[in-house]
C-alpha cells in the first residue's frame, strides 16, 4: 500500500502508550491499533484531528505517501 502510517514514531517520540491515546482520543485500543499497523482502509478527519491534536503534530507527520514504482 503507498501510504504509510508513521503513527507509532509519533506516539514513541511523545512518549505516549496505546492505552493511553486511545482515551485521550476517544477510540478503542483495537482500532488504534489497526491504524498504528497501517492495516486500516480509512480513517475519520475527525480521529485524525483528535489524534494530530493530542499528538501535538501534523496529519503529514502520521500519513505518508510513497510511489510503489
Amino acid at each position: 500500500m503507498p501510504i504509510i502510517v508513521n503513527l507509532d514514531v509519533m506516539m514513541a517520540r511523545r512518549k505516549i502508550s496505546l492505552n493511553e491515546l486511545s482515551e485521550r482520543v476517544d477510540i478503542t485500543p483495537a482500532n488504534l491499533s489497526i491504524l498504528k499497523t497501517g492495516k486500516a482502509k480509512a480513517i475519520r478527519f475527525s480521529t485524525l484531528e483528535a489524534i494530530c491534536k493530542t499528538l501535538k503534530c501534523q496529519p503529514a507527520d502520521i500519513l505518508e505517501y510513497t510511489d510503489e514504482a
